[in-house]
């Protein structure tokens, strides 16, 4: 199991989770320990290079995304993939990991999107 959190820099656990999910700058990758096992640059369109962010996740093997909010669309994509999805207000990657693994977060649907996006 490979957990994937939308985040502002390359600070590891104590990172900030960005806000926007597709515009963040990087994604880090821990496992079902919490232990982080990679940082990479965010890629995607969004950020001037290819493929949508859910796409680059899953070329990294990721099977559940925490993050803070995202689109409908985004949702449905990682859904198509395989990706389990979480929201949360949590600050740090450390904070969203530990409510996932203490069972505190539900999964996300459509009706979960971010209100800006929805359709």
């Amino acid at each position: 199991m490979k957990i994937v959190i939308p985040t502002n820099n390359k600070n590891g656990l104590d990172d900030q989770i960005a806000e926007h999910f597709g515009r963040c700058a990087t994604y880090t990758f821990l496992d079902e320990k919490g232990t982080v096992i990679e940082i990479i640059d965010n890629t995607s369109e969004h950020m001037g290079g290819i493929g949508l962010p859910p796409e680059l996740m899953k070329e990294h093997d990721a099977n559940i995304l925490l993050c803070k909010g995202l689109g409908s669309k985004a949702i449905t994509l990682c859904e198509k993939l395989g990706i389990d999805v979480y929201v949360n207000q949590a600050k740090t990657v450390k904070n969203i990991f530990e409510l996932w693994q203490n069972k505190k977060l539900k999964k996300a649907g459509s009706k979960d999107a971010c209100e800006q996006h929805k359709i």
